[in-house]
């Protein structure tokens, strides 16, 4: 395993599991414990992905069964949406570490610079119910900051920041961004960006390196719009490369980033491909292969997650992305 030191956070293994949309409880602890024994230590959830319980209970057996110590363990999870406001951060945190059944989490994020109303009771707010919220980024990052000065968690970061987001809690904070966790891609490359946080020492990860196969799927199911996306997996120059290799186009688009000390947490249940992922640690590209790789980016164009679907999220002042 390859490792980045993270402000605060002790080293991020650069593989790691992302758990979005696993919520069966006997689905998700198979793959958890696959995971655990194919060498997996970096582990990647949310309050609002309503897995945080499975994965405590998981790991608390690892633990108490001696078969890992919490220190071998990268876990991070993020303040949600509906807590994105100065007098919920702490609350939040308590809540998230109850679920996984630690007395802390090596990281963690703020899930998104836009917040919104909190009803007491749901994990995520309705969709009809969801009112935005001004977000004092500079007040709620302190409150991020009292997190780590009570032990609730080493690091804490930003998640779907852009840069100019960034370098204001950056310009404004006493305990610096460990990290950003961001949209990253073959189709959605975001160099400036990842150019920027490196070189202030901050950690990028890569959420959805992958693509998002499951996307559509999870917005039929809340309602929301679909939309025709590209199959990462399947572009002529990715699967080219892959042929070269003898490896999986999959591992051909993680190991792109990991040549460029990006962390990447791509999502699986399936113990096949969760080991075929970690393979991604085993090979290298050549310079030739990474230039194909890079003239694929489309910039804004190739981004999947917009969050838009969220009424009145494009007109907000904090909305991250290009409109």
């Amino acid at each position: 395993m390859k490792f980045l030191n993270v402000v605060g956070g002790g080293k991020m293994p650069i593989i790691g599991l992302g758990t979005w949309q696993a919520t069966n409880d006997e689905e998700l602890t198979s793959a958890l414990n696959h995971a655990l024994e194919a060498g997996y230590r970096h582990i990647d959830t949310a309050y609002v992905y309503d897995n945080e319980k499975i994965i405590g209970k998981v790991l608390k057996e690892w633990i108490s069964s001696g078969r890992l110590k919490r220190e071998d363990l990268f876990i991070t999870t993020k303040l949600p949406i509906c807590g994105i406001h100065e007098d919920r951060v702490e609350m939040f945190m308590k809540m998230s570490l109850e679920n996984l059944q630690l007395d802390y989490v090596d990281l963690y994020l703020i899930h998104f610079p836009i917040g919104t109303n909190y009803i007491e009771g749901y994990s995520r707010t309705p969709n009809d119910k969801a009112v935005l919220e001004k977000s004092d980024h500079i007040a709620i990052w302190k409150k991020m900051e009292e997190q780590v000065d009570a032990g609730r968690t080493k690091a804490i970061g930003l998640s779907n920041f852009n840069k100019r987001q960034v370098e204001k809690v950056l310009k404004n904070a006493r305990i610096k961004p460990a990290s950003l966790q961001i949209e990253l891609h073959v189709l959605l490359q975001q160099k400036e960006l990842v150019e920027f946080c490196q070189s202030n020492g901050i950690v990028v990860v890569a959420y959805s390196p992958l693509g998002s196969p499951g996307f559509n799927n999870f917005m039929q199911k809340h309602g929301f719009p679909t939309r025709e996306m590209p199959n990462i997996l399947q572009q002529p120059a990715v699967q080219k490369i892959a042929e070269k290799h003898k490896k999986a186009t999959g591992q051909i688009l993680l190991r792109f980033w990991i040549e460029q000390n990006v962390v990447v947490i791509p999502k699986s249940t399936n113990p096949a491909r969760l080991k075929q992922n970690m393979g991604a640690l085993s090979f290298s590209l050549d310079s030739d292969d990474i230039e194909q790789l890079k003239a694929l980016d489309m910039g804004e164009e190739g981004r999947i997650f917009n969050m838009d679907f969220l009424k009145g999220m494009k007109d907000h002042p904090e909305y991250p992305f290009v409109k």
